[in-house]
């Protein structure tokens, strides 16, 4: 018979008493700012803290969620500079993108839940598995653990967690870091970074809540919600974006009729970019 959600919230529950002390890494998505509720409830004050890396590869957005999330749980958020863009291989853009940038994270808290008698934790859920991950790869390395998952979280699980404990905006759109929109074999620059940022945000400015602006080189090619994909194709919009995606740099500007969809249920089979 299969589980309730009552069933992984409980075990959940004992899985955050079992660790005792814990390090949140947020992300500023959903996931991990559900975590971070659940273990400020569970552990009390002064037995959870949170940290996010900041750098050019978080969604200007993200970084203000993850803050309200930490408010919220009342509990100390440490910003940290983020070191992936100190290492080569990140900024390749190869396929193992996201494996040097978790290892980045990882190698910065470690040490900072370390000080405090901390375990390290992270937002992962179960339907991350259906995607290739390297990211996850690398904190499983470091010692994280990933207590979503462990107890068996869906992201239904997740939103259902989130009302309950009165976190905003359950139903967000799923978040993802700037450099996940670069083709591979771009290197990432925090310019490219920045621009990808302005282009979503005019979107988001324009009612489009989720939003994904991928960069092609020349190229840039919209996502957007499939039911959304009449309205901006659509004059007089339709010339709007296109002509204002071009002041931002770009040559050429597509429109992805298919709309946004996560990666593991684009065609091909998991896509190893790391990208969402």
């Amino acid at each position: 018979m299969d589980e309730t959600s009552s069933t992984r919230r409980a075990r959940l529950a004992g899985i955050l008493r079992d660790l005792g002390r814990v390090l949140v890494a947020l992300s500023g998505g959903l996931d991990s700012a559900v975590l971070l509720a659940a273990a400020a409830r569970e552990l009390g004050p002064g037995r959870v803290r949170a940290a996010i890396a900041v750098g050019p590869s978080l969604p200007p957005g993200d970084l203000g969620a993850a803050r309200e999330a930490a408010r919220r749980a009342g509990v100390p958020l440490e910003e940290l500079p983020a070191g992936e863009f100190d290492d080569p291989r990140y900024l390749a853009n190869d396929a193992d993108r996201c494996y040097w940038c978790r290892r980045s994270l990882a190698e910065t808290l470690r040490p900072l839940a370390a000080r405090e008698g901390e375990v390290a934790v992270y937002g992962a859920i179960a339907d991350d598995l259906a995607e290739d991950r390297p990211g996850m790869r690398a904190l499983e390395e470091a010692g994280f653990r990933a207590p979503l998952l462990e107890a068996g979280f869906t992201k239904e699980d997740v939103r259902e967690l989130a009302r309950l404990l009165g976190v905003p905006d359950p139903d967000r759109p799923a978040s993802a870091c700037l450099s996940s929109r670069v083709a591979r074999g771009i290197p990432i620059q925090p310019g490219r970074l920045a621009r990808i940022a302005e282009a979503e945000e005019f979107l988001r400015a324009l009612g489009f809540r989720l939003v994904r602006v991928r960069d092609h080189g020349t190229l840039a090619r919209i996502e957007v919600a499939r039911g959304d994909v009449p309205r901006l194709a659509a004059e007089p919009l339709r010339d709007r974006v296109a002509r204002r995606i071009r002041e931002l740099g770009w040559e050429r500007v597509a429109l992805d009729l298919e709309g946004y969809r996560p990666a593991g249920l684009r065609g091909g089979g998991p896509r190893r970019t790391g990208q969402d």
